[in-house]
């Protein structure tokens, strides 16, 4: 007996024939889809505020398609795209049925939305105290409110704010039963769920290794079998595109995560504990996953506005580069006061654009005047000036701050209907303590200062003793000599990390997240022996700024580093040119390094 639980959407702005692919592509029981990430509410929040619905708009357009087939079939269609309004976004569901001469029952899931009402705002991360207005503030609930408009007898399921996992825990503990004691199965659960959650990117999309991917450009949405016991198999309809393997779950598995406990309403599921193992093409079982009790508090994604920024990029060619840029930096703030601001980021990528970002509590000041000063460079400057933005008006910009609450002061609400349903109350008190080990606690480097020259080592690569810079990587065996992934006495070869390791990367409020992993048990002692903390800073230096933790996850053959800061203040607020972190694995998978040739296929 298995439940086959379907993803078509894994972002506000995915493929909008998912839906109708995964219903008419194969045999499922639940239709799923993620619509809500940390940056949506706040974009929500901003529709909201122009008059728009609070809601993701797109999930009806996705609906229209496949609501008659799935009330013909029994499918039952469970869904976060309410947002910051589940009971708007329902009564939408209604009308849209009404239109297409159908009746079903659509249940909506409140009890999210703190806002307004008194939060110790201290963020969990840094610890410190908000003394700005949230915007929004919205608690992130479990699967048993999913499960109790399942068992009341709704064909559609829309929630505000939930974990991601809870579009998949929901449905099992409605199918299987399964009470707050049953922690291994939730736990089984929470995995398949952030596996299936991010849609295509666990069927290969944006898979390090993606030329192994067959027919990329008509990739299959994932599902997942779950079974009573919380193991699951991932796959994927026949005659899709895409790869379900072993190296693509674990790729996911890996994404937007810190330590081996991934903690949650329902449930702390152990990722140390995960099992992989094909279970035939296009098929990985997911078994063996252990569970400890939840948490006595629940994360809340409060949301307030920042201000007002601006950002102007020049594009700097040919020779000189460093000292163009300094000549254009004095030439704007020669024009505008860097000191006019709150907050400014300078930013030169190695392919030279030069990025001016200012931040502002001033609508003006951080708009034309800032953007205008740029332009008025444009003939007294470095040769070949030219920018890639032109002048703007400022927009404004919000903040991520998470803050934790009590779990037993958030009170769920289930409608169906209209009319509110009891939800079964999770006992109360202390909870019981974990019968599993303590996971390793992480290797840690605090920042240092990537002047130092004995903490740094040149941007591009880093170099054995005696080696030249201009070695192409790959293209010179040595034998003999320590550092850079080397051992005494071992030959090896200077070539790219990432031909024979895999990694991914995101975004977890303001820190980032990389995950590396390894196919193969030697190629991962090498690397949990070679990847450490300090020598993640000297491949990346851009890193050394920032405390960095490194978590082993043996039983994936992976490891995890949390980069605490990077992204500063969240996505919406970052003025990096990459505010989700996403390309930070492959720019890691691009350094090169002395690799053991025994580790070479």
């Amino acid at each position: 007996m298995t439940l086959r639980i379907a993803n078509c959407s894994g972002f506000y702005g995915d493929r909008l024939s998912a839906a109708r692919e995964m219903v008419e592509g194969g045999p499922i029981d639940v239709l799923t889809g993620d619509w809500l990430a940390e940056l949506t509410m706040l974009i929500l929040a901003g529709n909201r505020l122009k008059g728009r619905a609070g809601y993701a708009p797109t999930f009806l357009r996705q609906l229209e398609d496949v609501l008659g087939p799935c009330l013909d079939r029994g499918i039952k269609i469970v869904t976060n795209a309410g947002g910051l309004d589940p009971a708007g976004c329902a009564e939408a569901v209604h009308e849209l049925a009404a239109r297409l001469g159908l009746s079903p029952s659509v249940a909506h899931v409140t009890g999210d939305d703190l806002t307004g009402k008194p939060l110790d705002l201290v963020n969990a991360d840094t610890g410190e105290r908000l003394d700005a207005t949230p915007l929004t503030a919205n608690a992130y609930l479990g699967g048993r409110p999913i499960a109790a408009a399942l068992s009341a007898g709704a064909d559609v399921v829309v929630t505000g704010r939930v974990t991601d996992a809870a579009l998949v825990t929901g449905p099992g503990i409605w199918r299987y039963g399964w009470g707050p004691a049953d922690l291994d199965p939730l736990a089984g659960s929470v995995v398949a769920g952030h596996i299936i959650e991010c849609g295509c990117q666990a069927t290969g999309g944006n898979y390090p290794f993606f030329q192994d991917v067959p027919d990329l450009a008509h990739c299959g949405f994932p599902l997942a079998e779950l079974r009573p016991d919380g193991s699951a198999v991932i796959t994927k309809h026949p005659g899709t595109g895409g790869l379900v393997s072993v190296g693509t779950v674990t790729a996911q598995l890996v994404y937007e995560v810190g330590g081996p406990r991934y903690l949650g309403p329902d449930v702390v599921a152990r990722f140390d504990t995960i099992t992989l193992a094909g279970d035939g093409p296009d098929r990985v079982l997911v078994s063996g996953v252990r569970g400890e009790p939840p948490p006595g508090t629940l994360k809340v994604a409060v949301n307030y506005l920042g201000g007002y920024r601006n950002t102007m990029t020049l594009v700097l060619t040919g020779l000189d580069m460093e000292a163009k840029a300094r000549v254009a930096e004095e030439a704007v703030w020669a024009r505008i006061p860097r000191e006019s601001f709150d907050a400014v980021d300078v930013t030169l990528t190695e392919s030279g654009l030069l990025r001016i970002t200012v931040m502002d509590a001033d609508e003006r000041t951080a708009g034309r005047a800032f953007s205008s000063a740029v332009v008025e460079t444009g003939l007294a400057g470095y040769p070949g000036f030219y920018g890639l933005t032109p002048p703007g008006n400022a927009t404004p910009y919000g903040v991520y701050w998470p803050v934790l609450v009590p779990a037993s002061g958030v009170r769920p609400q289930v409608f169906v209907n209209g009319a509110e349903i009891p939800v079964p109350a999770v006992p109360a008190g202390p909870r019981p303590p974990s019968s599993l080990p303590a996971p390793a606690a992480p290797l840690t480097s605090e920042p240092f200062d990537p002047a130092a020259p004995q903490q740094t080592a040149d941007p591009a690569s880093v170099r054995a003793p005696g080696a030249a810079r201009s070695a192409p990587a790959g293209a010179a065996h040595e034998k003999g000599a320590h550092g850079a992934g080397g051992v005494a006495g071992e030959e090896t070869v200077w070539m790219p990390l990432g031909r024979i390791v895999g990694a991914r990367s995101g975004d977890k409020g303001g820190n980032a997240n990389l995950g590396v992993w390894a196919g193969t048990p030697d190629r991962y002692a090498w690397l949990a022996a070679t990847l450490t903390p300090d020598r993640l800073k000297r491949l990346l230096p851009h890193l050394a700024a920032y405390r960095v933790d490194r978590y082993e996850l043996p039983n994936l053959k992976a490891l995890n580093f949390v980069i605490h800061g990077l992204l500063g203040r969240g996505v919406a607020a970052s003025p990096r040119m990459d505010p989700q972190a996403k390309a930070l694995g492959e720019e890691l998978r691009a350094r090169p390094l002395r690799i053991p040739t025994a580790l070479l296929d």
